[in-house]
């Protein structure tokens, strides 16, 4: 059970303080990654929905065994991006830089993974 606390809790911690610059970063995205963000509502509502889901993260770290079955979406959670960013950079439209986030993900959703497996016999008990 600390395990999944641990790992719940440092996925949040990671997520807000990569996630929340990004409000205050859209210009300097445009420049050092272009072309230049041409439909803000994507980019601004990408950063509310990962957001949100840091604080599910807390809420899992809180009480994995209750909140043992919103690990499997937060695993498609860290899945969708890790996937996407691993196809895009095998067709050279990703940078390395973003790689190796999608690559965090990836090592998340492999996390996550485990913490579900780990509480296992935690959520038999509590039937």
């Amino acid at each position: 059970m600390k395990f999944s606390r641990r790992v719940f809790m440092l996925a949040a911690v990671y997520g807000v303080l990569a996630l929340l610059p990004m409000y205050f970063q859209e210009s300097m995205v445009a420049r050092m990654q272009p072309p230049a963000i041409t439909h803000a509502e994507y980019y601004y509502g990408f950063i509310g929905v990962a957001l949100a889901w840091q604080w599910a993260f807390v809420l899992i770290a809180r009480d994995p065994l209750r909140h043992r079955t919103m690990m499997l979406p937060a695993t498609l959670e860290k899945l969708a991006f890790g996937i996407a960013a691993l196809a895009l950079y095998l067709q050279h439209r990703l940078s390395l830089l973003m790689l190796g986030a999608g690559g965090i993900d990836l090592l998340f959703a492999a996390l996550f993974i485990g913490s579900y497996w780990r509480t296992r016999e935690g959520a038999r008990v509590q039937r």
